[in-house]
């Protein structure tokens, strides 16, 4: 649900964008708190998205060896990746950006600029995708554990030597379609 919604923070981000820009050519003035604002929803939808992406198995990796193993050393690799690398770098932060956000908004903690925004909720999004992303962590390992105890199916990508872009019946069907 969040994952996918916040595509909207990306919109509303472009409009204040347009609209700062228009407002600020044809009547010279504009406001450090609209730009404030639109690094917010940036931020937000960065942050917030990454979870989704986690889940989606649609996140960044070094493919160069892990597109060849088999299906099974992947969900290795990928239970390996989780539990001794995102879930303590997830748990660092967190830990870390609870105080940092308490006391920011504790303090009342606004922008130096002139006109700045307070800096709290901004701040307190940093916690939400940290959280967010380590519970989808700990989602993550269980479904791979569960998975490689053969207790879940894999319902995920093909073994290597059928995946690629003609395994994808979508892109399959767009070559054909192009033809």
């Amino acid at each position: 649900m969040i994952g996918r919604s916040v595509i909207w923070l990306i919109f509303a981000s472009l409009l204040i964008s347009a609209g700062n820009a228009v407002v600020r050519k044809t009547f010279d003035m504009s406001s450090n708190a609209w730009l404030e604002i639109q690094w917010y929803l940036y931020g937000a939808a960065f942050l917030l998205a990454s979870a989704y992406a986690l889940r989606k198995n649609e996140h960044i990796r070094v493919d160069i060896l892990y597109g060849k193993l088999s299906r099974r050393s992947q969900h290795k690799v990928d239970l390996f990746g989780h539990v001794f690398f995102l879930m303590p770098f997830t748990a660092t932060i967190t830990a870390y950006l609870i105080p940092y956000v308490g006391l920011s908004y504790a303090s009342g903690e606004v922008s130096n600029s002139a006109g700045g925004l307070i800096l709290w909720p901004a701040k307190a999004l940093l916690l939400a995708g940290f959280v967010l992303l380590m519970f989808q962590g700990i989602s993550e390992i269980i479904k791979k554990a569960a998975i490689l105890m053969n207790v879940l199916e894999d319902t995920g990508a093909a073994e290597p030597e059928a995946a690629g872009p003609g395994a994808d019946p979508a892109v399959r069907a767009a070559g054909e379609e192009g033809k």
